[in-house]
């Protein structure tokens, strides 16, 4: 038994070279691209903080309760959002907080962008969604830390590489809900489509989309609480935002630092959460 698992051991298939040799390659070949790409993401991440740092905190928080009354038109979550935002000012995370919310806006983006109309596909074509959902699971459950390291390597420290991996982390849900909404689709609203003659892309724009729209929503609300909850880890590879402080307390032990930074977390969980929850129901 001892022989067939040193001859197992032995034969040992070389997926971690591959693995390596193939970020090599492309390393090699398209440095170029990932340079230019990281250069533009870089440069709107930062112009999209630095315009919201120029603007006074007290005047975006004034700005962003009369958006959200005029949104919801309720009392209750203005003032969560007003209260939350001032208890983050007040504890001194504010620029913190804004380049996290930039980092979150722009990976949610990029998700419903690439994720939606995948979800579209994958939902009219079940060879490719039988395709995707083992990629799909391995992307979910792949730890975090395994794909940092080839996005470290071919865009370096920063918010490129933060924001990959967050993208990675959280496309799955936009893909699947949006899936699941088209798939759901009353088969009574498609025959009525194809009794007014309606063509493949009129029925998918007026009939399925408008239906799986709760979903969709519902797939972007997930997509930003995953996004969030990938700050801390994007912070190690040099991402600003809230996860700065927490890594900054884990490495010095700083009780005071690491629960303070991890309330205006849970904060801006809470406040994002509401809104989203008021848009599914739109």
């Amino acid at each position: 038994m001892n022989g067939l698992e040193d001859w197992i051991t032995s034969h040992k298939i070389p997926v971690g070279d591959w693995a390596s040799s193939g970020v090599d390659w492309i390393r090699d070949h398209w440095q170029g691209g990932f340079n230019a790409l990281s250069d533009a993401i870089s440069f709107c991440t930062d112009g999209v903080t630095s315009f919201l740092l120029s603007i006074p905190s007290l005047l975006l928080v004034a700005v962003l309760a009369v958006g959200v009354w005029v949104w919801k038109r309720a009392l209750s979550p203005v003032l969560l959002m007003v209260l939350g935002l001032l208890f983050i000012i007040n504890q001194g995370y504010w620029q913190d907080t804004m380049a996290t919310l930039t980092l979150i806006f722009f990976s949610t983006v990029a998700c419903m962008i690439i994720g939606v109309p995948i979800g579209i596909a994958s939902a009219h074509h079940p060879w490719l969604a039988r395709t995707l959902h083992p990629v799909l699971d391995l992307m979910q459950t792949l730890p975090t830390f395994v794909y940092l390291i080839p996005t470290l390597i071919l865009f370096g420290l920063g918010t490129v590489p933060g924001m990959i991996s967050t993208i990675v982390f959280a496309i799955p849900a936009p893909i699947r809900m949006t899936q699941l909404g088209i798939s759901s689709v009353p088969q009574a609203l498609l025959e009525a489509g194809d009794a007014f003659g309606a063509t493949a892309r009129q029925r998918l724009w007026k009939v399925e989309i408008p239906s799986a729209l709760p979903m969709i929503r519902e797939g972007m609300s997930q997509c930003i609480m995953l996004s969030l909850s990938m700050v801390v880890i994007a912070a190690l590879v040099g991402a600003g935002g809230l996860g700065v402080p927490v890594v900054r307390a884990l490495n010095t032990v700083q009780i005071d630092t690491g629960f303070e930074s991890g309330l205006a977390i849970v904060l801006v969980a809470i406040i994002l959460d509401r809104l989203c929850r008021h848009s599914a129901k739109h």
